[in-house]
């Protein structure tokens, strides 16, 4: 999942921090690959409006 994404999904980097109860800074250290696991729930919270694709991680685990 992309950080792009998810920012533009909920408007902004402090909408996005407030949803998952962290700070802005935490959400501007991800690259735009943003994490696995909070990949996964961003899919639950936003109920599927956001989807999980776990080929984007195949590729960032394969250019490592």
């Amino acid at each position: 999942m992309k950080k792009s994404d998810v920012i533009k999904h909920y408007g902004s980097v402090a909408a996005v921090a407030k949803k998952l109860g962290t700070s802005e800074v935490a959400i501007y250290k991800w690259s735009e690959i943003i994490p696995k696991v909070r990949a996964y729930e961003f899919e639950r919270l936003t109920k599927g409006k956001l989807k999980f694709d776990p080929a984007l991680y195949q590729k960032s685990q394969n250019a490592a």
